[in-house]
């Protein structure tokens, strides 16, 4: 039997019994190690397995994630996230959706010390939610203007996502951390427009609230959010991209600076520190133990010469590559749906990777950027919106907010962020440029 029927078979076995509810990352070893087994030898697949939960679990690489995930936490069990929410809402909350708008800075910014989605979700909606409710905002604008921000944290560095990408692929991740920055920025803008086009189509979505005073925002804006978000960022990403230290060490100063601020300002105590701990445990050993999964079934495809075989038949076909490319952004989209965006970063890019980077000839930072925007967009939408139904979790307590009505809000969201991807396909140096700049 050819490798190429092999892997075929594997492909095939790995989508059954995932979607017969094995975890992904079970359900890849599985595959990974019987096909390697069986296209090799039974001791082979053993040495190889065992090696690389050895290598992986003691990388002192794939620390950055535990490092940046413990600075998330320790971020959304305090009170900055808090503080945060206050000091955007003073400035441009009065505004008809000037809250859900502000939604979506709040998010870039708390992304930048957060780096994950679900603790955005999660802090948000805890912070915001109530809030737009109590202002008469309707539960399909509130709740996808929540989702769809909480989104912004997997480019605005440092993303978990970037992280994940990254060591999947070797590329610099001081590098894709300067690669989000202007998609982020770009991606938060036209949120901000898709409130603004959702309220000019129907104004009884959101009320306007009162205007503050510039004494009340320079108060809001001094109280702790913003100023903390600024001196974590400038240590440790400031740190990082001048040079002064790794990506891991970045994260390490990170989240001991986060923790110094927390304490002196009194925003966080021992009960707080012990879950942000736990949480950071659990989280990562799941990311821990889906690469590792991950780089076996990626051996095992390797060897089935798939992913070189698909390379160079698009590499024959001759088409331009941005039919090509648009090909790859369509079935990523759908995929998107169904699957994980950690899992499917790990999962696809022993496929997609040299296509897109070694075949076609694209930029790798800014593909990152392109496949995490894409990804995010399936986290939105039916049938399986991880961020939808996370939200719905968090905001139980509003029975209006059914999923018919969050899935029903956030189609503009979508579409922004779709239209965030052509932009980035017609002038790529948005994402490409700065990193490029910087690391080469």
């Amino acid at each position: 039997m050819s490798p190429i029927i092999v892997g075929l078979i594997g492909i095939i076995v790995f989508l059954i019994i995932m979607a017969l509810g094995v975890p992904i990352c079970f359900s890849m070893l599985f595959v990974g190690v019987i096909g390697f087994a069986f296209m090799r030898t039974p001791a082979s697949a053993a040495q190889m397995l065992v090696s690389d939960l050895l290598t992986n679990f003691s990388s002192y690489t794939l620390t950055v994630g535990p490092m940046f995930g413990l600075m998330g936490f320790l971020a959304s069990y305090t009170d900055v996230g808090r503080s945060l929410i206050k000091a955007v809402d003073s400035y441009i909350g009065h505004h008809r959706g000037g809250l859900a708008m502000g939604v979506q800075v709040a998010s870039a910014l708390f992304g930048a010390i957060c780096g994950s989605t679900p603790a955005t979700i999660g802090t948000m909606s805890a912070l915001a939610y109530s809030e737009m409710r109590n202002r008469n905002y309707a539960p399909e604008l509130a709740g996808p203007a929540i989702a769809s921000g909480a989104n912004l944290a997997v480019l605005i560095p440092p993303s978990l996502q970037f992280i994940m990408y990254g060591l999947a692929t070797e590329t610099s991740i001081g590098g894709l951390f300067l690669s989000g920055i202007f998609p982020g920025i770009l991606l938060c803008a036209l949120n901000a427009a898709a409130v603004i086009i959702i309220l000019k189509v129907n104004p009884n979505l959101a009320q306007p609230a009162k205007k503050a005073t510039w004494r009340e925002r320079w108060n809001h804006t001094k109280s702790g959010g913003i100023p903390i978000i600024a001196v974590i960022f400038i240590i440790s990403m400031g740190g990082m991209f001048a040079g002064f230290f790794t990506s891991t060490e970045a994260g390490a100063i990170g989240a001991f600076s986060m923790l110094v601020v927390t304490i002196c300002t009194k925003q966080l105590d021992f009960k707080r520190f012990i879950r942000a701990m736990v949480d950071t445990v659990r989280l990562q050993a799941m990311v821990f133990m889906l690469m590792t999964c991950a780089i076996v079934f990626g051996r095992f495809l390797a060897i089935s010469t798939i992913p070189t075989t698909v390379g160079t038949f698009v590499a024959t076909l001759g088409l331009p590559r941005w039919i090509v490319m648009s090909a790859v952004i369509i079935c990523f989209l759908i995929m998107g749906c169904f699957v994980d965006l950690v899992a499917m970063i790990v999962l696809t890019m022993p496929v997609f990777f040299p296509i897109v980077v070694t075949q076609l000839g694209y930029d790798r930072y800014w593909f990152g950027t392109i496949l995490l925007i894409l990804i995010a967009v399936g986290s939105l939408t039916p049938p399986f919106g991880g961020n939808i139904f996370l939200l719905k979790g968090c905001i139980n307590f509003d029975k209006e907010a059914t999923l018919g009505r969050l899935f029903k809000g956030v189609w503009p969201f979508c579409i922004a962020a779709v239209l965030a991807v052509v932009i980035l396909m017609i002038f790529p140096g948005i994402a490409s440029w700065l990193p490029n700049l910087v690391y080469g």
